[in-house]
């Protein structure tokens, strides 16, 4: 992204985030589509949710940059019911 980013808030009733851009552009980034796409799993439905509430503008970063898919396999630590048996 050519543009940097300004400002980045998560607002809940929309349940996107909202990017201002320093050419006083906005995206806004529909937060249901991002996890519907990329998380396999309720662990990293609730990373991505932590990182949305917490840190929106790593979030955004991640997104942008095509590097979430790697972020949720290095930073989510789940354990499969089967494998606890």
């Amino acid at each position: 992204m050519k543009n940097q980013i300004m400002s980045c808030e998560f607002n809940i009733d929309t349940a996107c985030v909202e990017v201002k851009l320093t050419d006083g552009s906005m995206v806004s980034i529909d937060c249901d589509t991002v996890e519907n796409e990329y998380a396999r799993n309720m662990y990293e439905v609730s990373e991505l949710n932590f990182l949305v509430y917490n840190e929106p503008i790593s979030y955004v970063r991640l997104l942008l940059n095509g590097k979430i898919e790697e972020y949720l396999r290095n930073n989510t630590d789940y354990t499969t019911l089967s494998d606890m048996r």
